[in-house]
């Protein structure tokens, strides 16, 4: 009988042990599931196929971009993969090392290889766009240079571009010439540390100290001459806030010799090298159909052999004054974006010769005074010229009423600024074509059916800042 007993309390024992671990899993269950409610994306996310609608997975899978028109999308037209329960999703990033940071890429994995990816943003949270409508266009500058921080001068010429646009505003010849020598100086900078990261992102570290190395002269170049390295606010409304200091051509004309003599070294480094060539031919390929369906813009178009450059096709500036070719690829993938690069440097090389032999005299910006503050020299001397520079400098100029949109080529593609003005001091709504936001949407077609291994190469060819994308 005490055996009996004694059994039936250690089973009762265990039966309430039993529930207690119930208890506690599910405890841990509706607590797993809280966390990850609290840090879901929501329908940013990538969701296991079972639960994808089907057009979302076809445009997940690039299968719209060559959809026949008058086709209906089919179950059966998706290729035959690997179910769910063979597969796994992952994240790479916000925080990998090669995502150019903060992108989330996720990614549905077949063993080693991708079978969807599905880049999920937000996490810079700047705002500029919105702040853009509470400053004044004199301040405007000081917040689109911060977007593309890689090339901030043209962040800073797009803007300037259209409220000049908007109040019909003619610049003085020199102030034209000044921009264009900063903007290809850019490019060139701007190219030089995307040679760096991708040499570094595919084992190369020599690349990025040499990269590092040659982006350091132009640097120190806007440094002497915007008196900082970057986010400059430097073009403004109306020309530039100063002429170009003593002695720029020769600073200029050094930058030009070493950075064109190096690149025979980056091509002795890199063009040829067995192993750069296989992690970068037959890689991330995208279509030239592809790219225009995806709207992909700069280097990423090109690389696909349209020779698409805002420069040459909607000149702005005196482009069309300068000699240059439009470089473009064959087969669209990360060698060609490369190549592409590499070579583009070697042609805005010959564009700041070109300026250089060329820079007409004269001034820097415009001499009308309702948008141009007074001389320097002129404050000390009149009251007159002392209000007009606080008045500039704290309520800004009005801007007639319209709406415009005005578009340049980056180093990343075209970067386009569209303004609705009210009449008032600020815009009323401003917007910006980020060619790096655009641009991301090719990464799903480019990684599909490729290696994890080599979607960090291909993150890289894409050149994405964030600083645009999340503004």
């Amino acid at each position: 009988m005490a055996d009996t007993e004694s059994v039936g309390t250690a089973e009762a024992e265990a039966s309430q042990e039993g529930r207690v671990h119930t208890r506690e899993a599910e405890a841990s269950q509706e607590s797993s599931k809280e966390f990850v409610a609290e840090t879901s994306e929501g329908s940013q996310e990538l969701a296991p196929r079972r639960s994808t609608p089907l057009g979302e997975l076809h445009r997940e899978v690039g299968s719209v971009l060559r959809l026949p028109e008058g086709n209906v999308l089919d179950a059966s037209d998706i290729v035959t993969e690997a179910p769910d329960s063979e597969t796994m999703i992952i994240n790479m990033g916000p925080q990998h090392p090669s995502t150019h940071g903060v992108l989330r890429l996720m990614m549905e994995l077949d063993g080693e290889t991708v079978l969807r990816t599905k880049p999920v943003v937000g996490y810079l949270h700047t705002g500029m766009e919105k702040t853009g409508e509470e400053l004044t266009y004199i301040q405007g500058g000081t917040n689109v240079t911060r977007m593309d921080y890689l090339s901030p001068l043209n962040n800073e010429l797009v803007f300037a571009l259209a409220v000049e646009a908007l109040l019909g505003l003619e610049l003085p010849p020199r102030a034209v010439w000044i921009r264009m020598l900063l903007s290809e100086l850019q490019r060139v900078s701007s190219h030089l540390m995307w040679l760096a990261t991708n040499g570094m992102d595919v084992g190369s570290t020599t690349m990025m100290i040499f990269g590092f190395r040659e982006r350091e002269m132009l640097l120190a170049f806007f440094e002497k001459t915007t008196g900082v390295r970057m986010n400059h606010n430097f073009i403004r409304t109306g020309g530039t806030a100063a002429d170009l200091p003593d002695g720029w051509e020769d600073d200029v004309e050094l930058i030009c010799d070493t950075v064109v003599a190096r690149l025979d070294d980056y091509d002795e480094l890199l063009t040829g090298q067995p192993i750069f060539r296989e992690r970068m031919e037959g890689v991330g390929v995208l279509s030239a159909e592809e790219a225009i369906a995806l709207s992909a813009t700069g280097p990423i178009l090109r690389s696909t052999g349209i020779p698409w450059d805002l420069r040459r096709s909607m000149p702005y500036l005196a482009y069309e004054e300068v000699d240059f070719d439009v470089i473009v690829g064959t087969y669209g993938d990360n060698f060609d974006r490369y190549a592409v690069r590499m070579n583009e440097i070697r042609e805005s090389v010959g564009i700041i010769r070109q300026v250089v032999e060329r820079m007409p005299r004269g001034d820097y910006r415009s001499d009308d005074r309702k948008v141009t503050p007074p001389p320097r020299s002129l404050i000390d001397e009149s009251m007159e010229s002392l209000i007009h520079h606080f008045k500039i400098f704290t309520d800004g100029f009005k801007v007639p009423e319209g709406e415009v949109y005005v578009a340049i080529e980056s180093p990343r593609g075209e970067i386009g600024c569209y303004l609705v003005s009210d009449g008032s001091g600020k815009p009323y709504r401003m917007h910006i074509r980020a060619p790096s936001f655009v641009n991301l949407q090719s990464l799903p077609v480019m990684l599909r059916g490729g290696l994890v291994a080599d979607a960090v190469a291909t993150i890289s060819s894409v050149d994405p800042v964030m600083g645009e994308v999340d503004r």
